[in-house]
Formats: C-alpha cells, structure tokens, sequence
C-alpha cells in the first residue's frame, strides 16, 4: 500500500480569526455536552455502574464535565477475558489492518481537531496553546505508529546460508495493561495505546482519574475507525484495585504506565512476580518523573535562555515531567538571566484558560494545590522568593508561577520533583560545575544548554545525562518522529515514545529456520 511520508501535525495559530473562531466553536461543542454520564466499554458492552468518578474542570470547581462510570476488580476481570478472548484472533490480524484503522482515526480526530482541544481546555484546565499541542500530538502518534508498523510488518533481512532459509520477525505479546497521565490527558493516552493495538496485541484501558471523559471520547473515535469489540477495553477506576489487580493478573502481559516516579517504582517490583498460572515475565514500560535543568553559559543568548526558562518552567503549570524546574546558570550572567526571568514572568497571564489571552490556567486538583503549595512553604525555607509563591483555590486550583534564587544545588525544591509552577534558580562557578550539578538529581529525563560555546556544546553532548537534550531552545516540547521521548535513571525505562523502536517494545521477536 502506498503511504504519504509522515510529517507532523501543525500547529494552530490563533492570530488568524477563522482559527480563533473554529476554536470557540469547539468550546460551544463541548460545552453542550458537559456533565453526562460515560459507562465502561468491555467486549463491546457499555457498562453503567453505580459508583463514578466524577471529573470536574479544575479551573471552576462547580462545573461537572462527565461522570464516568468506575470499574472494580469483577468488571477489570470481565476486560481481562475479553481481552484475552480478543487477542487470539486480533494478533492474527493483517498489520496493514490496524494501521488503516489509526489513519482513519487520526482523519477523524483532525477533523474535531478544535473539539477534542477544548474538551481538554474544561477536563485538564489547559489553555488553548498547549490543548492545541496535544491534540496535534495524538494525531502525530496514531501517524507515526501506522507507518512504523507497515515497515516492521516483515520483519528485518537475517542471513540464510546455502540449503537454508532465515527470517526473523515480530509478533505480538498478549493483553496490555495502559495506564495513562492527566497531564497529556489525549496525547499520551492515545499514543500508548495505539502503540500497543496497531502491533496486534489487545488493551485495557486505564486513564487517569482526573481526565476519563476525553478518554471515553477517544475509545469512540476508535470504534467509529472500526476498532473490532473487545479489542480496547475502557475500565477507569482506582489505582489500589483496578489497577493492582490488573498489574497483579497472570494474564497480563506487559503493563504500559506514565506517570510519577514511585508509583512506576511500584508497577515495576509488582510486575516482578511470577503469579500462578503465569508462563512468562511481564514487560513493563515505565515513563516517570523528571527534575529537569537549562544551563545557561557565559557564552549564550541571554534573552533565548529567560524566554526558554518562562516557556519550559511554566507551561501547562509546570505540569510536565520535561518542565524546567531547575536552572543553572554560571556565575558572570546569573543575575542578569534571574531578573530578566522574574520580569518575563510577572507579565504571564494567569487565569481562565477558556479565554485564548490566558498563557497559564490551574493545576489538575486539589491534592496537586496542597503538595505544590506545601513545596512553596519548603522554597521559602530554601532559597529567596523572587515572584510568585501565593495560591488561590476559592474557585479552581490558581498557584501563581514562582521563582526561588540562591537555591542550593542539594536542597529539596532543587532535588524532588514538584509538578507544578516553581523553579529554582542555582549558580556555577564554570560550565564543568553546571554540569555537575545538572546531573546531581536521581531523574534524567530532559535538559537544556543555551550556550554560545561549541566546545561547552559538544562535552554537554557527552555528559549531560538525560534522555532528551536540548541546545538553544527550552525542554520541553519534543515532536513525534522528530524527538524521540524518554529518560534516563529514575525517569523509567527510556522507552522513547515517538520514535523508532518504540513499537519493538510490544513486540517480540521470533526467528524461523527451514533446511531444504
């Protein structure tokens, strides 16, 4: 079959007023549908049940977008068989069906573009710019994962001798457990399971509490491409019983999380053990927390690097596991780049993220308020308050973006990771020290180096140690097919979504010899 090469989806740009509009119109849309009920899907079957989980927009707490009904272990165990039922004849399914079926879904999803944007405006609280990104980054996953499996769909060329034919390929594994973040609520939840469905295994479907409706919206998209039942199961429920008892199942397969570090730590050593009935080691994929540092060099573009901090530390509320939350610059510019980085960022935008001028909206709930807040208390302590550092939760989750300076490189607002709108400021005596302690945290996920200096450049290249490095430019961002993703050390297990051998991951391998 013959397939356009991938490029990424673009960006929207919201100075042009059909754009804006087209926009507005999604919020209409989606507000038009707010406060519904959404059952389970197992085997086919829409399922209500009693209890729910109920999302609520995190900007205005009064407001319900979906009820969402919530699984327990019988229903998990229902998916499981009808995963498990599905997955014998699924895996046996032409490759180049399943990826027909992610390009008509990727079709379908650009087409709603707006809606699916604004939904995750009302669910995740995101403003326009970075909901926009996110549904450009599911489109680019279901994209990319096609096409990287129409390639790997007959293997790789293996040596044959005289008299003997090799061939080595791949198969699918079995039932995928996907345990999917809030804070990429389509973006990421897509991609790990249209990763896990287009290499023919079957999928159970977890999002995170926080954000199912945009999930539940996905799974339809999904059937609508002609996704057969059975094959994506959406069981939303909590993570101490759904999700122990699907991670526990000896039928599970391989477990596919994002999300924070320990409970990564947590999927990783339960996934270890061998239950009864189970005839193979569980694969996990694991991408977790980052803690993550701009350099910024003697030698750089000092307004590139305040613009690149601003963007990187408070984007989305700094709710990414790429943030910057840490920078590091060397002694002879670090005041010049700190003041220039508190004046940029007492001009941000904070407010209502429906509203296209807002450049930040609030953090997720109210747990994430009270831990960030707490970390504000802890910054106080530790460094000195630049901006920043009040909070406001009377009617959704408002933390202001702050700035710590003068942070010692070992305290705790430098070393654990906050997940919302702080970043602290350390100073280097030369480009050797910053690296040090850019390396100095358990995390390796993203960085950056803004810097001038080709030979600082090149050993950054060598020894900065994460799994996405940036140079001249900020941290966060990374584009399908263009960067792939993931990171080092306690950042989980380097998995590089978007990229190359990311679908090898649910996979695995078989040779075939025959002798004439």
């Amino acid at each position: 079959m013959m397939v356009q090469p991938y490029k990424h989806e673009p960006f929207t740009d919201f100075t042009v007023e059909a754009n804006k509009k087209a926009f507005e119109e999604g919020l209409k849309t989606v507000q038009a549908y707010l406060g519904q009920d959404y059952p389970l899907v197992i085997g086919g079957e829409r399922i209500m049940t009693e209890d729910k989980i109920v999302s609520i927009n995190p900007a205005n707490k009064t407001e319900i977008v979906g009820r969402v009904a919530k699984a327990n272990k019988d229903l998990a165990e229902k998916a499981m068989q009808a995963a498990d039922a599905a997955f014998t004849w699924w895996s046996k399914t032409k490759p180049e069906m399943r990826a027909n079926i992610l390009f008509r879904a990727a079709a379908i999803v650009r087409r709603r573009k707006h809606e699916f944007s604004a939904l995750l405006v009302k669910e995740a609280g995101k403003p326009w710019k970075e909901a926009d990104a996110d549904t450009a980054e599911a489109i680019d996953f279901m994209e990319y994962y096609a096409r990287q499996m129409l390639k790997l769909k007959d293997g790789i060329p293996v040596e044959s001798r005289p008299g003997e034919t090799n061939r080595f390929f791949y198969i699918p594994l079995g039932v995928g457990v996907v345990i999917s973040p809030w804070n990429f609520p389509f973006a990421i939840m897509a991609g790990t399971t249209v990763a896990a469905l287009v290499t023919g295994n079957t999928v159970l479907l977890k999002p995170a509490s926080a954000t199912p409706v945009v999930a539940y919206k996905f799974v339809e998209v999904l059937e609508e491409a002609g996704l057969p039942a059975g094959v994506l199961n959406y069981i939303p429920g909590s993570g101490a019983e759904v999700g122990d008892y699907l991670v526990d199942h000896p039928r599970t397969r391989f477990i596919s999380f994002t999300g924070s570090r320990d409970v990564g730590i947590r999927i990783y050593e339960r996934a270890a053990k061998v239950h009864p009935g189970q005839i193979w080691l569980k694969r996990v994929i694991a991408e977790m927390g980052g803690k993550d540092t701009i350099v910024v060099d003697k030698e750089a573009d000092l307004e590139l690097a305040a613009q690149s901090i601003v963007a990187s530390a408070f984007g989305f509320s700094g709710q990414k596991c790429s943030a910057c939350s840490r920078v590091v610059a060397l002694e002879d510019v670090y005041d010049q780049v700190l003041n220039r980085v508190v004046e940029l960022t007492k001009q941000l935008k904070i407010g209502n993220p429906e509203e296209q001028s807002t450049f930040m909206g609030p953090v997720i709930d109210q747990s994430a308020y009270n831990k960030i807040m707490e970390y504000i208390e802890i910054g106080k302590q530790e460094g000195k308050l630049m901006t920043g550092g009040e909070g406001d939760d009377s009617k959704g989750f408002f933390i202001q973006p702050t700035v710590f300076a003068d942070v010692d490189p070992k305290a705790r607002i430098m070393q654990e990771e906050i997940f919302g709108p702080v970043v602290a400021f350390t100073k280097a005596k030369d480009f050797d020290h910053a690296l040090e302690i850019a390396n100095n945290t358990e995390y390796g996920l993203t960085g950056a180096v803004i810097s001038n200096n080709r030979f600082n450049l090149e050993k950054a290249r060598e020894e900065f140690h994460v799994g996405n490095l940036y140079f001249n430019r900020g941290c966060t961002g990374a584009i399908v097919g263009y960067h792939p993703f993931g990171g080092f050390n306690m950042s989980g297990t380097d998995s590089k979504a978007g990229g190359p051998d990311y679908l090898l991951l649910h996979m695995q391998a078989k040779t075939v010899s025959e002798m004439f």
